[in-house]
């Protein structure tokens, strides 16, 4: 059963989601005509209008609904971040607005407030390369 929710697109699982508020949303339109007297196009409109708003919130709230199944450390290897310290030999590094561990690819340090991008993971520590002043990237 997991295998099959874990095939599942990221569109299928937010749609899914999705399902109780839609009917929620109805039973807030039905409540408005028959209790408050609305008119039939108010008690229509309000799910209508919920649909469209889980439809235009789909694009920013894609990635919440897509799987991976490597571990969070091991997500961030390609990731850019920035020195919080210098890297001689380890310090801190923050990447997507958290403080990691880090240390430097071979033996040359790294100040503080340089670009670096994470290129493989030791443990918990990062191990991190300059970004700045490499042509190659």
């Amino acid at each position: 059963m997991a295998d099959a929710s874990q095939a599942r697109s990221p569109l299928t699982r937010y749609v899914l989601y999705q399902i109780p508020g839609w009917l929620l949303a109805t039973l807030g339109g039905l409540v408005l005509y028959r209790m408050v007297g609305a008119s039939g196009w108010v008690a229509l409109a309000v799910p209508v209008f919920w649909a469209i708003k889980d439809a235009a919130l789909y694009p920013f709230l894609r990635s919440a609904y897509e799987t991976d199944d490597r571990p969070v450390i091991e997500r961030l290897v390609g990731l850019d971040g920035v020195t919080t310290e210098a890297l001689t030999p380890r310090g801190y590094v923050r990447v997507r607005g958290e403080l990691w561990l880090a240390e430097p690819i071979g033996a040359t340090p790294i100040a503080a407030g340089q670009q670096v991008r994470v290129e493989e993971v030791r443990g918990m520590t990062l191990v991190v390369a300059s970004a700045e002043g490499d042509g190659s990237r």
